[in-house]
């Protein structure tokens, strides 16, 4: 009998500690290699250590650190898939800006590392079209370090097309962060809190520190606090359906919202103050005579690089995908942006879907979709064909 399918969820950002000489027993969660101590998944990278760094193999989409990813991949095939790699074909996403060199790199690491017995690579807008039932579509994907408009046709992206911004989740955090200062508001993370008493609104936290703490990093620190921040996103924010006005935020309803160490206040025009940076970069102080494009622009550019025959095809279904895309109101603005620039030619269909887990995860499930097509099967790289061609058989193989 086959086992279940398994599915997991865990950050790719990594701890990292220098091991000491002679550590022999690994705990859960933790990978030793050449003299580090790599901290995976969200249990033991939240465990404060001393000294223990953040770091991310991942850099723009791509891997840069190989011994980082390694771990991870070693962590999961122990921890999660708890089977063989060489039983499992294997297929990843990647970013449509991939590089040729690192391409061949991975296909290379999964059949003579890991030994699998077939590898594809797909980018991962065309997997998110494939989620939501599309060959042909703009792929908007908003998530933390940036946005960007990928135009797929017939399953294949075009690369001339594509447009990135940098305001995306990050971007928010950061003007988080800077309300907070503002505001005189300390970001306690949650690890530092021993106990807290109810305040009132307004007053000063009342909140007892835990005695003990190990000296923690401050990139794991920061770490902590940007869970904190991205939570406050997701509860208060709100992207206001019309180009910001400072009367008509005045008026919006204010939400209440309490940090870890207990203080708590309600929010208002804020609200809509921050997330307006994604749509209107203009009026973000400290942007000033920027080039950066808001989100409808990052639209219509990319549609507008595109051969004139295939817009009708993007205008009709613009796919919404990526956390950051999840703050409350944003597809709302997003239609009614792209309406008014749509030119009366053509339909303008925008496909997002309602659940967090699809809009996080789409490359994953048009992923799960194209593997279990019987017409995919003949699109593998075997490990025969690995043989007989190289890691060069990727370019062939995976467009």
């Amino acid at each position: 009998m086959l086992p279940p399918p398994t599915q997991a969820d865990f950050p790719t950002t990594v701890g990292l500690l220098a091991a000491e000489e002679g550590g022999g027993l690994e705990l859960e969660g933790e990978k030793e290699k050449k003299g580090k101590i790599f901290h995976i998944d969200t249990n033991a990278l939240h465990v404060p250590r001393d000294g223990a760094e953040v770091m991310s193999p991942l850099k723009n989409g791509m891997i840069e650190d190989w011994e980082c990813f390694r771990a991870i991949l070693d962590h999961t095939y122990s921890k999660h898939v708890k089977s063989e790699p060489n039983l499992h074909p294997v297929l990843m996403s990647e970013a449509p800006w991939n590089t040729r060199a690192k391409r061949e790199k991975l296909t290379e690491l999964m059949f003579e590392q890991y030994n699998i017995p077939a590898f594809f690579l797909c980018k991962t807008a065309v997997l998110t079209a494939f989620a939501n039932g599309r060959s042909t579509g703009l792929v908007l994907d908003s998530g933390a370090t940036h946005t960007t408009a990928i135009p797929v046709h017939d399953g294949y992206v075009l690369q001339q097309g594509i447009v990135k911004s940098p305001l995306a989740g990050d971007f928010i955090s950061m003007q988080c962060r800077e309300l907070f200062q503002e505001m005189a508001i300390d970001i306690i993370p949650p690890y530092m809190i021993a106990a807290k008493e109810p305040v009132r609104e307004g007053a000063p936290p009342n909140w007892k520190k835990k005695e003990k703490l190990p000296q923690v990093s401050k990139s794991w620190h920061n770490y902590m606090c940007n869970e904190v921040i991205q939570d406050f996103q997701a509860s208060v924010l709100q992207v206001s359906d019309s180009p910001y006005d400072e009367q008509v935020a005045a008026q919006m309803p204010t939400v209440h919202y309490e940090m870890p160490n207990g203080y708590n206040t309600d929010y208002g025009a804020e609200r809509l103050r921050i997330p307006e940076g994604l749509f209107d970069p203009s009026n973000v102080k400290g942007l000033s005579g920027n080039t950066m494009l808001g989100v409808g622009h990052v639209v219509t550019t990319s549609i507008g690089m595109c051969d004139i025959d295939i817009r009708p095809g993007l205008y009709g279904s613009v796919i919404v995908t990526g956390g950051n895309t999840l703050l409350q109101g944003f597809t709302d603005r997003l239609n009614r942006e792209l309406s008014q620039k749509t030119p009366p030619s053509m339909r303008l269909k925008l496909i997002a879907s309602n659940s967090t887990m699809e809009r996080k995860f789409s490359p994953w499930i048009g992923g799960s979709i194209l593997a279990s097509l019987g017409t995919f099967q003949q699109m593998w790289i075997s490990k025969q064909e690995y043989e007989e061609g190289g890691k060069q058989c990727v370019e062939r193989k995976c467009p």
